[in-house]
């Protein structure tokens, strides 16, 4: 399907189709199935047409949400419901069960060594990831190498899968991709044609990219969904203290849909996020900075990660906030993509 690398290796870090891994379990049920429950194909077709393509993704909506779906009454959403029901079991698990769950999880390496130690084995599926830092502090710059180290074989440390980038500020330059590329062994060719890209302009186009993405997801192998930034357009499009609670709103919404796609999909999600100045720090913090969109975007990300620049081109990241790692800083982090190591 993808990625033909150099001749000698392309045996080897080839990507595998979807339908030729037998040892791993499907993740989502196809909204296909709800038609051999006695769903009308038709009512199927318009969950599809609003982006809605797994019976998992529609236990994650609101009946409230699919009701207001053209042509879907509420006895329609009913009926839709109860058979999904039947097909994904959204219920109570045991704790061992939900152990055996989190062996599905990959670890997606960053390129860096000491990065991937600090992160426990590298970017996780079925999470948030958020990095935050001023400007020129390293977050673009691993968005372009995770773009390349997705694709590699799980055997590598990689994702064996597509990579969707999200660009809401106009920072994604493809031929930064080809030295990445090339330092892990990989045809540039093959890297960039593994790479969905999508530009958004306004809030309502980075819902609306993401309400696209299921489609694709459902019927390809993706492991890696990049937005870089994720509060950008929302700072732009919503001003003074006047809007700021719809802004922090509809900030939720999306947040809420990034969180169901990584979980539905079980890919990476790794959104970068601006700074702002905190006024009330004190006086005795060196850099009173904080990550921007308050406490609405604090809690939708699993892992926040804080960027922030070091000696020449080094790089600092500290774990910010985490569920199951340590609070500590990988140091040896240096924006060099065609480095050997780093």
């Amino acid at each position: 399907m993808i990625a033909t690398l150099k001749a000698e290796e392309a045996s080897q870090l080839q990507l595998v189709e979807r339908e030729d891994i037998d040892d791993e379990e499907d993740l989502f049920e196809s909204i296909d199935k709800l038609i051999s429950a006695g769903i009308n194909a038709g009512d199927v077709k318009k969950l599809q047409d609003a982006g809605i393509y797994t019976c998992n993704g529609l236990m994650m909506h609101t009946k409230k949400n699919l009701t207001g779906i053209k042509g879907l009454s509420e006895a329609k959403v009913d009926k839709i419901c109860e058979a999904a029901e039947k097909i994904v079991n959204f219920g109570y698990i045991t704790g061992s069960d939900a152990l055996l769950r989190r062996k599905s999880v990959i670890r997606i390496t960053t390129g860096s060594q000491s990065l991937d130690e600090l992160l426990g084995g590298g970017i996780e599926t079925s999470a948030i990831t958020e990095a935050f830092g001023e400007f020129r502090s390293g977050k673009t710059q691993l968005a372009h190498t995770l773009c390349v180290s997705t694709q590699l074989p799980t055997n590598m440390r990689g994702g064996n899968g597509k990579v969707a980038y999200i660009d809401t500020e106009g920072t994604f330059r493809p031929d930064r991709i080809i030295p990445i590329a090339e330092r892990f062994g990989m045809d540039p060719a093959a890297v960039l044609d593994n790479i969905v890209y999508a530009r958004a302009y306004t809030y309502e186009h980075q819902y609306n990219l993401l309400l696209g993405l299921a489609a694709k997801m459902s019927g390809e192998q993706f492991r890696l969904l990049i937005v870089d930034s994720v509060i950008a357009l929302f700072r732009v499009d919503f001003t003074g203290r006047g809007e700021l609670a719809e802004r922090q709103q509809k900030l939720a919404q999306m947040l809420s849909r990034l969180t169901k796609i990584a979980e539905e999909f079980n890919v990476a999600v790794y959104m970068t996020n601006q700074v702002i100045a905190d006024p009330g720090g004190g006086v005795f913090i060196s850099d009173p900075k904080k990550p921007a969109g308050g406490h609405v975007l604090a809690h939708a990300a699993t892992i926040r990660l804080m960027f922030r620049k070091g000696k020449g081109e080094q790089r600092v990241c500290k774990v910010f906030d985490a569920p199951n790692l340590p609070e500590a800083e990988a140091i040896s982090f240096y924006l060099n993509f065609s480095a050997k190591f780093f």
